[in-house]
């Protein structure tokens, strides 16, 4: 029986024939409203659907890009982008989730960067900011990792690399994210708990992506963009065009921001 880690080789071989890159220094999962930072980062070297890679599904969620795309930054990084992120709503696959992810390690990559669109509970941190996670909790039930895989998670979001980001952008905040599963929004009293539990930042992505770099040994580093403020804290509904039209909005500042950091990496 193939194992994750050999899946995860056998889909970088695929990737390094369709794009003639053989290795990479940077992975790249770009969330709802970052797609821009791509062409802000480097050239491109080459590009491959995800679908033609062993392990990726054809992808239904509006805002992403079944596309994975080589890129050269102008100090000579090679940068994974990872425009098929595997949702844990859609999959209910922990191990799936973690693929793409897997397949960047075994690509070379040795730092993750990791985004999303996510709800904010502080009003003061509001629709268009970019937060800096600091850290995060899992509260899917869910893990990648398998078996007795003890892997330290005190520093899930490298220091150095959150200390890079800030001396680019210094009025970056500071933000805990709760991952929950999805796909419906979490209820006010939800992100109640959240708030009790220290969560300022909910979403659905990213926490399962980080605990499968970490196991990689990969240094990660996470943004999030606020979308809305979450249930219960703005008063109004949710609804994912607000999500894309947020993401629309903020795209050329905080694509901008992205690729600067990525390029300082």
């Amino acid at each position: 029986m193939t194992t994750a880690t050999e899946f995860a080789a056998e889909a970088a071989a695929t990737l390094a024939a369709a794009t003639g890159v053989d290795t990479h220094d940077i992975a790249l999962v770009l969330g709802s409203g970052w797609g821009g930072a791509a062409d802000l980062i480097g050239e491109e070297a080459g590009r491959v659907d995800a679908a033609d890679i062993p392990g990726f599904d054809a992808h239904t969620v509006p805002g992403h890009h079944p596309i994975f795309r080589s890129l050269i930054t102008p100090n000579g990084k090679r940068v994974l982008v990872l425009g098929a992120r595997q949702h844990y709503y859609q999959v209910r696959d922990a191990g799936k989730v973690a693929h793409a992810i897997r397949m960047a390690a075994a690509a070379g990559c040795t730092q993750l960067v990791l985004t999303n669109g996510c709800g904010s509970t502080r009003p003061e941190v509001g629709p268009g900011s970019v937060v800096l996670l600091e850290d995060h909790l899992n509260f899917t039930g869910a893990t990648p990792l398998e078996g007795a895989t003890f892997v330290d998670m005190s520093q899930v979001y490298s220091p150095r690399l959150r200390d890079l980001a800030r001396g680019i952008d210094p009025e970056l905040p500071d933000g805990i994210y709760i991952q929950f599963t999805g796909p419906q929004y979490e209820t006010p009293a939800e992100v109640r708990m959240a708030t009790i539990l220290g969560a300022n930042l909910v979403g659905m992505s990213t926490v399962l992506e980080a605990i499968a770099a970490r196991e990689a040994g990969m240094e990660v580093l996470g943004l999030s963009l606020v979308t809305n403020l979450a249930a219960g804290i703005g008063g109004d509904t949710l609804n994912h065009q607000e999500v894309l039209d947020a993401g629309q909005a903020a795209a050329p500042r905080i694509s901008a921001l992205l690729a600067s950091i990525v390029r300082d990496m």
